[in-house]
């Protein structure tokens, strides 16, 4: 195995990972395997799993570990009993463990509940490496301008965001005439309409590329997790919403692709391994060796591409609709697709219904509400959301 060897007399890396249970968590401790001393770990979180978490801070060594369940407190702490570890619970024991010293902080956290913990990094002067995206949806100007006050950087962590941030290193945004995520499709690029209407939940969290969590397998299903990475890459890219777009890519090999003024193309190829742009973040502005699967162009055979079908996956639409009519919109469109979504995997929602509701809550917003320029603006409009969404999930689900 190829580890990252420490340089003689610089300290290791500082690490944080917001998230550590999760697939994005689990990754990055695998690359931490790899690497070696080359890293310390200063703080690991998780939801609710206090044994997964244990086992986090018994593998790392970590000095501060935070579940969010205040229930969970007296078990986390007499399974860790004996070890130099300090405990915790709560929601604010999470944002805690966002304020510890760290070089980087791994942000993973799942949906909204994320907001509060990755700001709290951002403040502290951490370079944040960025897996969860709802926090650029739902308040992507708050989190650029407070990365420019604290002088630090949000290196993105999805595959799609992380090829990008590598091709335009080295141009002038001027250069850029257009930046292209790709989308494998999901199960069901090639499904008709009546047969969405009998999608499943276990047919939908069976992506046929990647394997994730089920919240982000469900939005890879509807293309709504690409609408979310389109508004999150105008946030992280400086560029307008015209010269975002989406193309769908079967086997997954291309990541990203920019167009420059010229007509060039330059697209990004990696292997269908989230431990690719882990790494990449974590060794950021330096890279290293890894031991990761090389790709063989000449075994893979063919590269496909096609357009995405707004007619098919509705979704996309309404997050596009959504980065045009401001951060409000998009806030309101994440907190919604939440709520859809959960409702979906308790099989109370159909597939379809998940695009209806978000589309209903966008009609039924409010006129005069504005762009949150604060971490409780934020969650206040997050919580209007997904009130309009309870409703609108109960009006539908009635029907049924």
């Amino acid at each position: 195995m190829v580890a990252a060897a420490p340089v003689a007399g610089v300290a290791p890396r500082r690490i944080s990972i917001l998230g550590a249970t999760g697939s994005i968590g689990q990754s990055t401790l695998s690359v931490l395997r790899e690497a070696g001393p080359a890293y310390e770990v200063e703080a690991v979180t998780a939801n609710t799993d206090v044994q997964a978490l244990a086992r986090v801070v018994r593998e790392t060594g970590a000095r501060f570990a935070a579940v969010a369940a205040p229930g969970a407190y007296l078990e986390l702490k007499d399974t860790l009993a004996g070890m130099a570890v300090e405990v915790a619970a709560g929601t604010d024991a999470i944002v805690e463990a966002a304020r510890r010293p760290a070089d980087i902080t791994v942000a993973a956290i799942v949906g909204a509940a994320g907001l509060a913990p990755t700001h709290a990094a951002l403040v502290t002067g951490a370079t944040v490496a960025l897996a969860t995206k709802e926090c650029m949806v739902s308040a992507g100007d708050l989190f650029r301008d407070t990365a420019h006050r604290a002088g630090t950087r949000l290196l993105p962590v999805d595959s799609e965001h992380n090829a990008i941030f590598q091709l335009l290193e080295g141009h002038d945004i001027g250069d850029i005439e257009r930046i292209v995520l790709t989308a494998s499709g999901g199960p069901f690029r090639r499904h008709s309409p009546a047969q969405m209407a009998d999608v499943r939940p276990e047919d939908a969290l069976r992506h046929p590329r990647w394997s994730m969590g089920a919240k982000i397998s469900i939005d890879s299903a509807t293309m709504m997790n690409k609408g979310l990475e389109i508004i999150e890459a105008f946030h992280l890219f400086d560029v307008g919403p015209e010269q975002l777009g989406a193309i769908v890519h079967p086997e997954s090999i291309v990541h990203g692709l920019i167009e420059l003024v010229d007509g060039t193309q330059l697209a990004a190829l990696g292997a269908t391994d989230m431990r690719l742009p882990i790494s990449h973040c974590l060794s950021w502005p330096d890279r290293v060796a890894t031991p990761l699967r090389r790709l063989d162009l000449a075994e893979i055979g063919q590269l496909t591409f096609e357009p995405l079908d707004i007619a098919r996956f509705p979704a996309f639409g309404l997050a596009t609709q959504a980065l045009d009519a401001g951060g409000w919109a998009t806030n309101i469109l994440n907190a919604a697709n939440e709520m859809a979504v959960a409702a979906f995997l308790d099989e109370g929602l159909a597939f379809p219904d998940i695009a209806g509701v978000v589309g209903d809550v966008l009609d039924s917003a409010e006129s005069g509400l504005r762009t949150p320029t604060t971490i409780g603006e934020a969650l206040d409009l997050d919580r209007y959301g997904r009130e309009l969404a309870r409703r609108t999930i109960e009006i539908r689900t009635n029907r049924q």
